[in-house]
């Protein structure tokens, strides 16, 4: 894949878009989920990697170390929307999966999402990231993701982010339309990557009891342990270095996964601006965020 490929942005239905993501758009939407599937929604690079191998590990870490050792993280949690030419579209490869449940990935907003999973009660997992390291890690994933859009410099993304012109729109519409979801929709449980990084096993103690799950201390201490970043980021099944769109000599996949890393990135201006554009996007939502632990 090179920049050729690079998808362009567009707006669709009042998101932008790339045509990787709506091409499929008609079988994405038919989709027939089953009641006991479970859904793991986040605005791209807020920890959709973590929470998909944290659910794996739950259901199937246990039965088979087989699968977690030869199947590539995003063939056992498949992505549902995306389609690129000459790969299983996301939709054919959940259809043809055999686990119970069916652990499914999306970074749709909440608006896009298939009625058919809200039909089914099916159960959700959205993982939410703080806006300033989130930016930064989706720059990173830009500059290295042959599909995606090319980034351009840090201060022009920045500014795109704010005006939500990335893949799948803008950030605080995707976070908040989401929380709001959660005042009609019992079945959706709001994590944070931050509260995540700061105390991995209370966040999983969290999910376990959101999904009905008893895991044994010990099978819990194998898990917390086996998705702490540094072994994620040396996996290969889960780290996507096996994947041919991603150009790893300019940014790996997994970088940090820290947070506050954007102090690193944003200038003293930057960081104002920023702020005081936050404050009026976010002012009619109960919705918190740390950007430090």
């Amino acid at each position: 894949m090179d920049s050729s490929t690079r998808g362009v942005l567009f707006d669709f239905h009042g998101v932008s878009m790339t045509r990787y993501f709506t091409d499929n758009w008609e079988n994405v939407q038919n989709f027939q989920a089953r009641p006991d599937d479970i859904l793991i929604a986040t605005y791209p690079k807020a920890g959709t990697t973590w929470a998909s191998y944290i659910l794996d590990l739950l259901y199937f870490g246990q039965v088979s170390s087989e699968r977690q050792s030869t199947i590539p993280i995003y063939n056992r949690v498949p992505f549902l929307e995306i389609m690129i030419p000459s790969v299983a579209t996301g939709k054919d490869q959940v259809d043809q999966m055999t686990t119970t449940p069916r652990l499914i990935k999306t970074h749709f907003p909440v608006q896009f999402v298939p009625k058919s999973f809200w039909e089914q009660n099916c159960r959700i997992v959205y993982v939410a990231r703080n806006a300033k390291d989130n930016v930064v890690s989706y720059f990173h994933f830009d500059r290295m993701n042959m599909v995606e859009p090319e980034p351009g410099d840090w201060s022009s993304y920045l500014q795109r982010f704010m005006q939500g012109k990335m893949v799948f729109g803008s950030w605080y519409d995707h976070v908040t339309n989401w929380w709001k979801k959660k005042e009609t929709y019992s079945n959706l449980h709001y994590m944070f990557f931050e509260d995540m990084v700061e105390d991995t096993g209370r966040e999983i103690d969290k999910l376990c009891s959101f999904l009905g799950l008893t895991p044994s201390a010990e099978e819990k201490t194998r898990i917390v342990g086996g998705v702490q970043f540094d072994n994620m980021k040396k996996d290969e099944m889960v780290n996507y270095s096996t994947i041919a769109v991603m150009d790893f000599k300019i940014s790996p996949f997994m970088r940090k996964g820290k947070v506050g890393d954007w102090k690193n990135h944003f200038t003293v201006a930057q960081n104002e601006e920023f702020d005081e554009d936050y404050k009026k996007k976010m002012r009619d939502t109960t919705l918190q965020f740390r950007t430090e632990v």
